[in-house]
């Protein structure tokens, strides 16, 4: 018969070996700091790139507890890179039961944080966990009083290389400004050119979500059930609460499935058009946070980043650009970045826009617009709380000179604009990438709403060739040296920026939005080392009728938007070249015409398209 302390380490060892085999099959770990008595577990997938997750067992709270977890415990970790002395201080936040998404828990214990490993190896980690009146959004290194618990805990754990590859942004790296016209991915040095749906704003406005917007009294009929697009989830993508989420994340296969590579989505609507997304436990409690929602909104984004889309998070709108602190970067205001950069800001891929058409006077304002202080304050506080440095724009509204300069935390416009045919978008792009570099910092812009409120991208029903929509928007930012392109639908139509549920209704236009991705890939295209050039076609006054986009002396892209054919002066070089033709509407392999090759010294005649009725084609000319 076995003694009783040989049972007791019988089950001890037999207790580990559990925990052990368990590891193999689920991705988390339990730790145990013996000196401490500090229970945490580390979950994710211990690789570059990946989310990795710190859940300490802290102090039970709850959505209403009377001491708000929210405001009044500040929980940061210090995550260093062993052999690079690399450092990153990321927020963490209350998560009630650890698994609110599946329960809907207002209440628990469980406190975390995420992580992004941008190296392999061994990364330590230490925490300051700090309790005291709105201690969460102090700066001040011993704000308050330990709040015991993890507070001083130190771990340590070890990275891998990722093992992603494809459109998986894990693949690729994080998503960064690095003070050029395109942003570019850590890992693989790619740059990336965007197209995607700027509409609708409200698609948060999910009824598949916890929270108390579905039958509050403000905009509930427009809560969306995204159901055109159930038949785009498939059995192995994630849902919760048993079946909810298939539509929306249908909706986002359905995006990447086209090719796309982006989307947007406002997280504070209230006081705006649609008053059905916000963050927090109702519709005007602006200091506590509805955990369950969130970690349902951190699926659906996940999801999104392993099939590669962007995440454009737009935190504010003109209706409520002055809700939180009068516009300015207070209590409020700062809770709210915290909360988002917390949950959300170990993405790879994403930006962070200010506020949709800031700046602009609406209809029986609360506050007035924004002036250049608070617009730069907001800049400011996602410069210095973001440890990972996203991409970070604001949208017009009023326009963008007063953020422009080495000192603004602003790194690129969201811009809009305002005429039904496209027209404008060319010019735009072009302003802003001159200015930003004569003001000292080179932005990468984008053009977010195209067109106009009215109309701009119509239901394929109604436009199905979209002509202005593919000439004078599309191919008109990236022939100027944008970055790309978010598409809104006007509210005058069916499936509008408020009430669309299916992108399908743009079905043909998003073909179209594909092939300009693909030229600039399938043909090996170092576009982040051209510059317009459209005085080489002689549109030297940014008329809409032919651009070019050149390295010069190396590769030109000349765009005929409503020409058959165009001159190219290639008098400062003497290399050869040959000429191909792409079409930009049908998309495909490229083509030649009569004239397969031309030299330098002179101004080229590049002859006549293939034939057809295409209005509109692209000429590449490839140095031999």
């Amino acid at each position: 018969m076995l003694s009783k302390p040989t049972i007791m380490k019988c089950a001890i060892i037999f207790k580990y070996l559990l925990l052990s085999l368990g590891c193999l099959f689920i991705n988390y770990s339990v730790a145990q700091d013996s000196k401490n008595d500090i229970n945490y577990q580390l979950e994710g997938e211990l690789k570059k790139w990946h989310k990795v997750t710190i859940v300490y067992d802290g102090p039970h709270s709850s959505e209403q507890a009377e001491i708000n977890p929210f405001t009044n415990y500040r929980f940061n970790v210090r995550f260093t890179h062993k052999a690079t002395n690399k450092t990153y201080l990321v927020p963490g936040y209350f998560a009630a039961d650890g698994n609110a998404g599946e329960t809907s828990a207002t209440a628990g214990n469980k406190w975390k944080v995420h992580f992004a490993p941008d190296e392999i190896g061994e990364w330590s980690f230490k925490v300051d966990f700090r309790k005291g009146n709105w201690s969460a959004i102090s700066d001040k290194a011993d704000t308050g009083v330990s709040a015991a618990f993890m507070d001083g805990h130190t771990g340590s754990f070890t990275i891998a290389p990722t093992d992603k590859k494809g459109i998986d942004f894990r693949s690729k790296g994080r998503l960064q400004y690095v003070g050029e016209r395109y942003l570019k991915f850590a890992e693989t040095n790619e740059y990336f050119l965007k197209q995607g749906a700027d509409a609708p704003e409200n698609f948060l406005a999910y009824a598949d979500f916890d929270g108390t917007f579905h039958n509050d009294g403000h905009g509930d009929k427009l809560v969306k059930t995204w159901s055109p697009h159930i038949q785009d989830w498939k059995t192995t993508d994630p849902v919760w609460k048993g079946n909810k989420g298939r539509g929306m994340i249908g909706a986002l296969n359905y995006l990447s499935n086209k090719g796309l590579n982006a989307f947007s989505f406002l997280t504070n609507n209230i006081k705006g058009d649609d008053k059905n997304v916000f963050p927090y436990v109702d519709y005007n409690t602006w200091d506590r946070m509805d955990i369950s929602k969130l970690d349902q909104w951190e699926i659906v984004f996940s999801h999104a980043q392993k099939i590669g889309l962007f995440l454009h998070f737009k935190t504010l709108e003109v209706e409520n650009q002055g809700l939180l602190d009068n516009g300015g970067v207070g209590a409020n205001s700062k809770l709210y970045y915290r909360e988002l950069i917390a949950r959300f800001g170990h993405h790879l891929a994403l930006n962070w826009n200010l506020c949709e058409e800031n700046g602009e006077w609406v209809k029986n304002p609360t506050t007035p617009p924004q002036d250049t202080m608070q617009r730069l304050a907001m800049a400011h506080y996602f410069k210095t709380h973001d440890p990972y440095h996203h991409h970070l724009v604001i949208h017009n509204g009023k326009k963008f000179d007063d953020l422009l300069g080495a000192e603004s935390g602003i790194t690129g416009p969201s811009v809009q604009t305002h005429r039904a045919d496209f027209g404008s978008i060319h010019k735009e792009v072009l302003h802003w990438l001159a200015a930003s570099k004569k003001a000292g910092k080179q932005w990468a812009v984008a053009v977010d709403e195209p067109g106009d409120a009215q109309h701009s991208l119509l239901p394929d029903k109604e436009n199905p060739d979209h002509d202005l929509a593919r000439r004078n928007g599309l191919w008109g930012t990236l022939m100027a040296g944008g970055w790309g392109n978010e598409w809104y639908f006007g509210y005058k139509h069916e499936h509008s920026d408020l009430t669309c549920e299916d992108y399908r209704s743009r079905d043909l236009f998003w073909n179209q939005a594909h092939n300009a991705l693909q030229f600039f890939e399938e043909n090996n295209l170092s576009y982040w080392e051209m510059e317009n050039h459209n005085e080489l076609v002689g549109n030297s006054e940014n008329k809409n009728t032919v651009y070019c986009l050149a390295k010069l002396n190396d590769t030109y892209i000349v765009y005929l938007n409503s020409l058959e054919s165009s001159v190219l002066d290639l008098s400062e070089t003497s290399n050869t070249y040959k000429v191909h033709w792409y079409n930009p509407k049908t998309g495909g392999k490229l083509k030649t015409s009569k004239i397969k090759k031309v030299s330098g010294g002179q101004k080229v005649d590049l002859g006549k398209a293939p034939k057809g009725e295409q209005k509109d084609w692209v000429i590449l000319l490839s140095k031999i």
